[in-house]
Parts: structure tokens; C-alpha cells; sequence
């Protein structure tokens, strides 16, 4: 019998179990429990079933939100699944990482009414996972295959929600990327803890299955030009992402011991695979009995202080030049670190990192304090005049990432990017400034969120089948 909706009332807010901060600190497997059956179905049922559903809106990809959650109230799990990959490429992806309570359960209507949200994220993963497990994901299989092809640079979030969307229409897809394995900052950036690997692992395998030809090791403007792609395939995508590190503007930034948190979380998580990482190997990139500090608020300041505390460090410290209401990464983020035994060093800002003969020692930082907002709304951090020593022997830039220069890499100077090196693109098509080419994802918007290169993949797909299609009826006319 379907369970009644509108439980919200009488079922109170549950996540799955979470693994004791003292165990989970001790290795890189996810925190959270599986749901189980029925405390997955009864979470569900707390959905308020609204009339104008604002979790559904503050989803970038817009999924049914509220239509899922019924269907998986009711056990009708393999409706629910394809409900929900009807509008998300990898919806067990995002129910483990997106940052809900910054989007769908943030707005949701029973929260705001004090009776907390539904727990969607969750309920999302606990879907497609039973979907996995019982066989229903299977390999694409067109209706029919199409002779055009379409060629797409960046195995990440945007580059696999492209190459899904294009295959399902019959296209012939190729996918290059710089990596030796696929998935991008999913497989290489967001540590285990998060997202276990084999989850990314099993995407790109079933997308291997669907016929998407794979060719990694493969940096566009070393291995192959983009203009040598312009001439294989019918139409071409850049998804590279973003991945320039920006950089720490103190006395002492370059000292031994300060690394930019890529470098730092890709040794991590390729170890993870077993694979050899010299630098983690010699110690450099390995924070086993390190004082640790990392700078930044964000997501991956995060992974990387969570990621240290697994690796032994004497101690962890986060430093950040906002307080915490105004920091811009996940709170249930900051709430994990803080079980794990990360410190936080709220309103603070770096002014110099401390070296003896060139090895970083600690990091002099200012006390800050909130003052004006700026353009966009926040808050300004203001020195105060107080300044106070943090030692450390490793230090950790997580200040975010901007674009490399693509026109320069991959010899296209024709390739329009704005004055933060991210590519231009015509919103209405996501084509760049070259005929045939589109760009998806943080390399057109910046660095954000995977949902958002999901949804910025998925656009640009299906603009580029539009202009495939109209290619192919004109070629059509001209042989009649």
C-alpha cells in the first residue's frame, strides 16, 4: 500500500547513520550509512507534495523533485530512478555532494515552516544506488545511429552529462582528456570520504558500454590540436573545467611546505587507486605529523582539511577571512571537520607565512572584522589592527581556481574569453566565438558546482544536436 504523503508532521527529520567522527577520521570511506528501506520511504513521505515546489527550483537541473519523492514513498523505487535520471545524468553523484542545504533543501517549503527539510540528497543517492543494484542502469542503445560525430574536451561532470545526452540521440562520441582516468575533479579533486571512486568508475564504464570512445592522456594543443578535432568530428565541445590555482599574494608564499590544494588532493586521491605519487611518497605532499593549515572557506578548503586529519596530521587549521555564516562551502561541511578535530580560525586573514631557511614554519595572520558590503552584497573583511601566529609546517592554498589560457594552449587565438579567462559563449547555443565549437561547464562560468556543469553539459548537447540535425537536412537537400 502506497505510504500517505504529508508526514512531515509526525515523522521528524532523519539522515542515515553517520560513522563516529573517531573512525571515520581513520580512513577515506564515505561517512554516511545507506538509507534503509523503510526509513527511506518514510523520509520521503514527509514531502509537503507543494503546488509550486521550490526545492524543484532551486535545483539547477530543475529535477521532479517532488514526483520522485512520492514514487519512492510508495516503494515504486524503479519509477522513482527514472524520474529522477530523466533530468540528471548522475543524480547519485550529486545526492552525495551537491550542496543541498545551499539548494533544494534549503528552500524547501516544510523547512521554512520549521519543521525541517526532507532529506533529499540522501533519498536521491538511496534511489539510484538501489537502481545500480538491481540492474536496471544499463549501456545506452539508441534508437539509431547517426553517421555525425562530435568531439568533447574534458572527461568531467559537463563533458559526461554532454556525451550521454549526444549518444542517446545516435551520435558518435569521443571524449579526450588530459587524465588517465575519467570523471575530472569527481575522480582526482573530491576525496573519497565524499565519493568513493567506484561510483565515479561506474559511469564512465557504462558510458564505454554505450559505444563513447575514451581517449585519455590526451592534452589538447600537445597530443592533438583543437583545430585537428574541428576537422574530425562534426561539431566540438570544450569542458576542461578550470584548474589554475590562484595563488597566495604574502611574503613567503613560496616557501617549501606551500602547496596548492589540486596538487595536494590529486596525490590523495591517487593514492587512493595505489598508484605511485613520488611526492606523496618523499612526504612532501603527505601531512602524516604535519601542523596543518589551510586557507580558504570554500568546498575544497574542506576536502583538504578533512583529507589531513586522515592522514595523520598533528594538527589541522583552517584559516578564513569571513565568519562562519559567511563562508561560501557546504555547512555540513564545517560541522564534519569540526567532529573530525579541525580548528577554525574564523575572520582571519594570512599576511605572511613564517620560514626558517626557506621551509614554511607557520603563517602570521590578521584579525579581521565584517564591514560594509561590497557589489555583490557581502560584507568586507576589515583588518583590526590584531595580527597572530599559527605554526605549520604545511600550508595549503584553497583560494579557488581560474581558467587557463586556453586560446594560448590550444593555438586558437580566434577563441573569445572574458577578462577572467573563462571562454565566451552565446547562452542561447553555449557556441564560442568559433563556428562548431560550444564550451559547457567552469570554464565558461567559473568554478562551481558539478549540478550546475550537469546542466551547462546537458544545454550545450542538445544545441549542438539542433545544429547537427540542421547540418544534416541541408547535406540532405544538396545530394537531391
Amino acid at each position: 500500500m502506497a505510504e500517505r504523503m504529508l508526514q512531515f508532521i509526525h515523522v521528524p527529520r532523519t539522515m542515515p547513520d553517520k560513522r563516529g567522527a573517531k573512525q571515520r577520521a581513520t580512513d577515506f570511506a564515505e561517512i554516511y550509512d545507506a538509507f534503509a528501506a523503510d526509513a527511506a520511504k518514510a523520509q520521503a513521505s514527509r514531502c509537503s507534495q507543494c503546488g509550486v515546489p521550490f526545492c524543484q527550483q532551486g535545483c539547477p537541473l530543475q529535477n521532479n523533485i517532488p514526483d520522485w519523492l512520492r514514487l519512492a514513498a510508495e516503494g515504486r523505487l524503479e519509477e522513482a530512478w527514472r524520474v529522477s535520471s530523466s533530468t540528471n545524468n548522475m543524480p547519485e553523484i550529486c545526492g552525495r555532494i551537491c550542496p543541498q542545504d545551499r539548494l533544494c533543501e534549503g528552500i524547501c517549503t516544510i523547512e521554512q515552516s520549521g519543521h525541517g527539510t526532507v532529506t533529499i540528497g540522501s533519498i536521491e543517492k538511496y534511489i539510484t544506488d538501489n537502481a545500480w543494484a538491481e540492474g536496471w542502469v544499463e549501456p545506452i542503445k539508441p534508437m539509431r545511429e547517426r553517421k555525425q560525430s562530435a568531439g568533447i574536451i574534458g572527461a568531467g561532470p559537463a563533458g559526461l552529462a554532454a556525451a550521454e545526452q549526444l549518444r542517446r540521440k545516435g551520435y558518435q562520441v569521443t571524449v579526450y582528456d588530459a587524465y588517465d582516468r575519467g570523471g575530472g575533479l569527481l575522480t582526482y579533486g573530491i576525496p573519497g570520504f565524499k565519493l568513493e571512486k567506484d561510483i565515479v568508475e561506474r559511469r564512465i564504464k557504462r558510458l564505454q558500454d554505450s559505444g563513447i570512445k575514451f581517449k585519455f592522456n590526451t592534452r589538447v594543443g600537445k597530443k592533438v590540436t583543437l583545430q585537428k578535432l574541428r576537422d574530425t568530428h562534426d561539431t566540438v565541445l570544450i569542458a576542461t573545467g578550470v584548474y589554475a590555482a590562484k595563488d597566495l599574494k604574502c611574503p613567503g608564499s613560496g616557501a617549501d611546505g606551500v602547496h596548492a590544494a589540486l596538487d595536494y588532493l590529486t596525490a590523495s586521491n591517487r593514492k587512493g587507486f595505489g598508484d605511485a605519487v613520488a611526492e606523496f611518497d618523499v612526504g612532501t605532499l603527505d601531512a602524516n605529523d604535519k601542523r596543518v593549515v589551510v586557507i580558504g572557506g570554500g568546498d575544497t578548503a574542506m576536502d583538504c582539511v578533512r583529507t589531513a586529519i586522515r592522514q595523520g596530521a598533528k594538527a589541522v587549521t583552517c584559516l578564513y577571512r569571513r565568519d562562519r555564516a559567511n563562508m561560501p562551502g557546504s555547512q555540513r561541511e564545517v560541522q564534519n571537520a569540526e567532529e573530525e578535530g579541525v580548528k577554525f580560525e574564523w575572520l582571519a586573514s594570512p599576511e605572511a607565512i613564517l620560514d626558517t631557511k626557506g621551509k614554511a614554519k607557520g603563517v602570521r595572520a590578521a584579525r579581521m572584522k565584517l564591514g560594509e558590503p561590497d557589489a555583490s552584497g557581502r560584507q568586507s573583511p576589515v583588518k583590526t589592527g590584531e595580527t597572530f601566529n599559527v605554526k605549520a609546517d604545511m600550508v595549503i592554498k584553497a583560494l579557488g581556481f581560474d581558467p587557463e589560457d586556453l586560446p594560448a594552449l590550444f593555438d586558437e587565438p580566434a577563441l573569445s574569453v572574458n577578462r577572467w579567462g573563462a571562454v565566451k559563449v552565446d547562452y542561447s547555443t553555449m557556441e564560442t566565438s568559433l563556428p562548431g565549437v560550444y564550451a559547457a561547464g567552469d570554464i565558461v562560468r567559473g568554478a562551481s558546482l558539478v549540478v550546475w556543469g550537469i546542466k551547462d553539459g546537458r544545454d550545450a548537447a542538445e544545441a549542438m544536436h539542433q545544429a547537427m540535425k540542421q547540418d544534416a537536412r541541408a547535406s540532405k537537400v544538396a545530394a537531391e
